[in-house]
């Protein structure tokens, strides 16, 4: 049997990390500013998070939600904490998808309703209902059904307003658009969405699964603004690389028995890996560094060359050029060995762990600059 070959795959093989780096099978080390798609929230085999799985795996691996597992409290009290949502509920999951997947179907049962509004270039996940409202044909099967979605221009709260109505169940935004290009939703948008949605009995739902887990500077990008949403799903960063994805929920939605469920949601290797990752965040004061050094990155690519406009929060970074990045990225790679990832033709996308230093920022800076200019000269 072979693999379904859908990934185009680079000529690289990772065989270690370690903090922001990795190693390939020939040795070669690789500054990390990808972290897998914004995984890898607080370093490549941190030893805090290695020991806690470790030691977790020693005792018990799994068993299903149909047994005590207390380790799952101890996670909802410490992201209640350190979020600021203490007194939100939490449904884990497995996945961004899957976490997006339940918040609409909690979203359906609260107002009875299946209309949804998303937006243009978002992406929340490939599974059936989330697909349906990601803004993307290519990945939308004809069993996908998306006739209940509505896409409108994002951060246009006139175009929100126009199609807002007593039917709409759910608007669903990302905090920050990753897939789309790190677009920044604007405080007015935020609040006009919470309004509206006030107003009709409508339910606000955050993606905050690439956005969420202090990538942006603040635990969830939206609390730059005075917004609070009704759902938040997370997921990416939540594990920093074991599968774990979860929804936030509002108080004034009630749990029954039944209602949700996952098999692998919630186990306790997930839940171990959970605990660690905010342990490390609130030890090393992870937020508060991606906020520095998401700042000192984006101050020094503005004025390079070629750079048309520099998005996002934190170390969450969109530098959108002036043409195509692609060759940029692959000399990045191939030359400097730095991973970075892309959004579109001429984006590309930072996503570094949240315990990235200016030093190895520095790293990134200097090759990026050295390109620019080389091929300005070049010109």
């Amino acid at each position: 049997m072979q693999l379904f070959n859908v990934y185009p795959l680079y000529d690289i093989e990772p065989v270690r990390g370690q903090g922001s780096y990795i190693w390939d099978k020939n040795g070669t080390k690789y500054l990390d500013l990808y972290g897998g798609h914004a995984v890898i929230s607080i370093g490549h085999t941190h030893p805090h998070y290695v020991q806690k799985l470790t030691d977790q795996l020693q005792k018990i691996g799994f068993y299903s939600n149909s047994v005590q597992i207390p380790m799952q409290e101890e996670l909802a009290d410490k992201l209640g904490r350190l979020s600021g949502y203490e007194d939100y509920h939490l449904f884990l999951a497995n996945s961004g998808a899957e976490a997006n997947e339940n918040a609409l179907k909690l979203a359906s049962f609260f107002n009875g309703r299946k209309k949804v509004i998303a937006f243009r270039k978002a992406f929340h996940g490939r599974t059936a209902g989330a697909v349906a409202v990601t803004d993307n044909p290519h990945i939308v099967a004809p069993i996908n059904d998306n006739t209940h979605v509505q896409f409108i221009a994002f951060n246009d709260a006139e175009a929100l307003e126009a199609a807002m109505n007593d039917e709409i169940c759910a608007v669903i935004v990302e905090g920050i658009q990753g897939v789309g290009g790190i677009n920044v939703t604007s405080g007015a948008f935020l609040q006009k969405a919470r309004e509206l949605c006030d107003k009709f009995g409508s339910v606000l739902i955050l993606d905050s699964v690439q956005c969420g887990y202090g990538r942006s500077g603040k635990f969830f990008s939206h609390q730059y603004y005075d917004v609070q949403p009704d759902l938040m799903t997370t997921a990416k960063g939540m594990g920093n690389g074991f599968p774990i994805g979860g929804v936030l929920i509002h108080p004034k939605f009630k749990a029954t028995h039944g209602m949700l469920g996952t098999t692998f949601g919630g186990n306790h290797l997930a839940c171990a890996a959970g605990i660690a990752v905010l342990d490390v965040m609130e030890q090393e004061n992870l937020i508060e560094n991606a906020a520095i050094v998401g700042d000192y990155i984006m101050d020094n690519v503005k004025s390079l060359p070629g750079v048309k406009e520099v998005r996002g929060r934190g170390l969450m970074i969109g530098i959108e050029m002036e043409n195509s990045m692609e060759e940029i990225r692959k000399k990045l790679l191939f030359e400097h060995h730095v991973f970075t990832g892309y959004a579109g033709k001429t984006t590309i996308r930072l996503l570094p762990s949240l315990a990235l230093k200016k030093a190895e920022a520095d790293v990134f800076l200097e090759a990026f600059a050295g390109l620019l200019y080389a091929e300005k000269v070049a010109v």
